[in-house]
């Protein structure tokens, strides 16, 4: 995947790149910061508890294979923005996949999620293997769960109980796009 840039609404350009190995420390990093922003994310602070080598490893993972993704949207060659998409190694499920996508709270609001959605759904067209792209999704999201109608995902189910936050639990929609 060619690396793109796109002016924001607010003027600052945002970068997005695959993710490499020498980014690891800077995730991590960057999920910590995420995990106090919003609770809509799986994981609180302190909670994602990777290595940098173990991420390392992650991230030559993706690189390696031919139905994944690991990107991330930068300003100023800082980390505002992931997105993960997890494919099956199986030949029966090779074709779908699952993605996640954060974006830093400082950023709401500028397009930046849009255009990191619209990334996957390019390249997954792109990969002539990718047929199917999947999210999760809490039921209380509305802003995600229209950003995702509008690119074309259906809700196709209910997971109830899926989160526990604060006593609270939560469902999540299952969603996909048929590519």
């Amino acid at each position: 995947m060619e690396p793109s840039k796109y002016e924001l609404k607010n003027g600052p350009v945002l970068l997005i790149r695959e993710a490499v190995v020498q980014d690891a420390r800077a995730i991590l990093d960057y999920l910590e910061q995420m995990s106090g922003e919003s609770d809509f994310l799986t994981f609180g602070p302190g909670e994602f508890e990777l290595t940098e080598a173990e991420e390392e490893d992650f991230l030559r993972k993706y690189r390696d294979s031919d139905n994944q993704l690991y990107i991330l949207g930068l300003i100023d060659d800082t980390i505002v923005s992931t997105l993960i998409f997890s494919a099956g190694r199986r030949r029966r499920v090779r074709h779908s996949g699952e993605f996640s996508m954060s974006v830093r709270k400082h950023y709401w609001g500028l397009g930046i999620g849009s255009l990191m959605l619209d990334t996957l759904i390019g390249w997954a067209r792109a990969t002539e293997i990718v047929k199917k792209i999947n999210l999760r999704v809490r039921t209380d999201n509305q802003h995600a769960i229209h950003l995702y109608e509008r690119k074309g995902f259906v809700k196709e189910g209910t997971i109830r109980k899926e989160i526990f936050l604060d006593g609270t639990y939560f469902d999540q929609h299952w969603m996909g796009l048929e590519l």
